[in-house]
């Protein structure tokens, strides 16, 4: 979602006349379950019902599709206006648990692990991914071409993160924008469960920016065993990916990408692929 804002250009050291430009939208989300709020997410409106069915999954709350009712969107406060919070109804809410939540009230469009009490309880949750998937590093390098040909918002604003789901042969699935980054992954992956495709399995999925311990949780929550990144990943993400069972590629420009684990999916003809050790 793009909004104009009446801005000054400075070019060679003199002011412009006033003129319009496009901002990319964040406005915030409440996020609730069976009427209780869990919290509150800065967003670019816009697939709510993904995001929240995405972050239901990556954070634990559900399992998959047949776990989640309904999502229904709902006015959040006096004068917010429709669209501004979402609410799910659970198939067995007596089984949830809303107190394991590791994100709690407030999250900020450029949240990475937040309020997370330990690492440790994020990573015990998921077993390692055994999915025998091989991937061709020409498909991984034409990935970054794709994405950006589905960036819609991006082109206008700059101030979007993306993210895109392909099968192994690197054909798009689904695009998601969003100004978190975070945020563009869970509605990729709510998209994913509300079509009753998750766990991911034999699928990859491409980052438009840095690849957080976060970001490939969230990957691994939806069954995703490759990860690929235009940028670089942190060092608790490779961490992460090697106990996870997950591929990771990052830097994925023009002809080279660098793998941090999970190399022996990525099949290689020629020089360019460099492996992490």
């Amino acid at each position: 979602m793009v909004r104009t804002a009446i801005i000054q250009r400075i070019r060679d050291g003199r002011r412009g006349e006033e003129e319009p430009d496009a901002v990319a939208v964040e406005e915030p989300l409440e996020m609730r379950v069976e009427g209780r709020s869990i919290a509150v997410i800065m967003r670019t409106p816009g697939h709510d019902r993904e995001l929240a069915a995405g972050f239901l999954l990556t954070e634990g709350v559900i399992k998959s599709a047949k776990d989640l009712f309904d999502i229904t969107t709902c006015v959040a406060a006096a004068g917010a206006g429709k669209g501004n919070a979402v609410d799910a109804a659970l198939a067995r809410p007596e089984h949830a648990d809303l107190d394991r939540l590791t994100r709690h009230v407030f999250t900020s469009s450029s949240c990475g692990v937040c309020s997370k009490a330990t690492i440790e309880s994020v990573i015990k949750r998921r077993k390692p991914l055994e999915d025998d998937v091989r991937v061709s590093a020409s498909v991984l390098l034409a990935l970054p071409r794709r994405l950006a040909a589905a960036q819609t918002d991006f082109k206008t604003t700059g101030g979007l993160h993306a993210c895109a789901l392909f099968d192994a042969r690197g054909k798009l699935l689904a695009a998601r924008e969003d100004v978190g980054r975070h945020n563009a992954l869970d509605k990729l992956i709510g998209w994913a469960l509300l079509e009753r495709l998750t766990p991911l399995a034999g699928h990859l999925v491409l980052l438009s920016g840095r690849v957080s311990f976060e970001m490939m949780q969230k990957a691994h929550a939806a069954g995703i065993p490759v990860v690929a990144a235009i940028s670089a990943p942190t060092s608790l993400a490779v961490e992460f990916a090697r106990e996870s069972g997950q591929t990771l590629a990052g830097f994925v420009r023009g002809k080279s990408l660098n793998l941090y684990a999970g190399a022996e999916r990525v099949i290689t003809r020629a020089r360019g692929v460099r492996a992490a050790r």
